[in-house]
């Protein structure tokens, strides 16, 4: 049987990460045919990712700074304060990957043996530590820098549902138990998201920076996250109700997959274009917004790998606990700042840099653990 898309994609990103030395594949014609064969099956917007994101982020600000009349074309209609062109590319964003999210094992996998333990390591890091330890880190980066520090405090309590799942693949970890973890977070990211948000932005940061009432952010995060994440528990169940898995899997997920990256990368375009001038002008300032996200990333991961290495949890859970707990939900964050404090807040600039620094450490952390998974079972 002819592997999937996403098959052929996940096994191409495993060869590569497996550190396949070019002088094996000249010994071995086959495999290297096989890798070239996988490489030209990914589809343009996959296979040369970085290229794309690079131009979505130099363009969109030699666009906005030059042209004018830029922002208020971007601001034609709004929605909640949101530009129509941010709200749309925020859905396309997220409603491809909520598709994949196999909520109806949910209540299989919580009855499994183990799992309350490890769900419930999760929840602590990705709801006490990554909030707590993102405010910390703002405020010791960004003690000057309210309005930054607002929008980097954001990243931090937006938790991830959506790029986790391609780490998780790419480093071999567990599909089913990241699947969960991101259908509890989707469901806590709604019930949590506001009080944590003022918790951190009211009551430790007193105010400073934060002048949003409680229906603002619970508004923007009901729209853009739970807008798109009901759509996705629908569509699972009627399309596979009406067309069986195999077609849902095999036909439709293909079919809207590349929707999440065509989103993303509209969106940041005209987030950029929007932007330019606030970049330009504060280049300063975004340098020093990459200083707490770089150390959070690292620290959050790296913790969450020592912390199960120490519960002696298995290599595939392992690796998923620690993407899920070191990611954010950046398209919250960007959807939250833009609807609480505008499209050219400096709070939505910082959260926009969220992701340009987020995309290549943690694929750098794909890299390294699995480097030291061949190394040994233990990782």
């Amino acid at each position: 049987m002819e592997n999937s898309s996403a098959e052929r994609k996940q096994q191409l990103a495993l060869d590569i990460a497996d550190g396949n030395d070019p002088s094996d594949a000249a010994k071995n014609p086959d495999g290297r045919t096989k890798l070239q064969g996988l490489f030209k099956q990914l589809s343009l917007l996959d296979r040369y990712l970085y290229v794309w994101i690079f131009i979505v982020m130099a363009v969109p600000i030699i666009f906005g700074y030059y042209v004018k009349g830029v922002k208020k074309a971007f601001q034609v209609a709004e929605i909640t304060s949101v530009s129509l062109p941010i709200a749309i590319g925020l859905w396309v964003m997220m409603y491809p990957v909520l598709c994949k999210v196999q909520y109806e094992i949910l209540g299989g996998v919580l009855r499994q043996a183990g799992s309350l333990k490890t769900i419930s390591l999760s929840v602590v890091l990705n709801w006490v530590v990554g909030p707590a330890l993102m405010t910390g880190l703002a405020w010791a980066t960004l003690p000057d820098l309210p309005d930054f520090r607002t929008g980097v405090i954001l990243v931090g309590i937006a938790r991830c549902i959506a790029m986790v799942l391609i780490w998780n693949d790419l480093a071999k970890g567990d599909a089913d138990y990241c699947a969960i973890l991101v259908a509890i977070n989707s469901i806590l990211q709604i019930i949590l998201f506001t009080p944590v948000a003022l918790l951190y932005l009211k009551v430790v940061s007193r105010g400073k920076g934060f002048h949003v009432s409680s229906w603002t952010v619970a508004k923007s995060v009901l729209l853009f996250l739970g807008v798109p994440l009901a759509a996705g528990v629908l569509t699972r169940p009627i399309l596979m109700n009406a067309f069986g898995r195999k077609w849902y899997e095999s036909k439709f997920l293909r079919f809207i997959g590349p929707w999440a990256l065509i989103g993303l990368l509209y969106t940041i375009f005209v987030m950029f274009s929007i932007q330019a001038h606030q970049i330009v002008d504060n280049i300063g300032h975004v340098v020093r917004v990459a200083v707490p996200l770089l150390l959070y990333f690292g620290i959050l991961f790296f913790g969450s790998l020592g912390i199960c290495r120490w519960m002696k949890v298995p290599y595939p859970l392992m690796v998923t606990q620690c993407f899920t707990a070191a990611s954010n939900n950046f398209e919250l964050a960007i959807a939250v700042a833009v609807g609480s404090f505008g499209i050219d807040s400096t709070q939505a600039l910082a959260a926009t840099i969220g992701p340009l620094i987020e995309v290549p450490v943690l694929l750098l952390f794909v890299y390294i653990v699995g480097f030291f998974q061949r190394k040994g079972p233990s990782v």
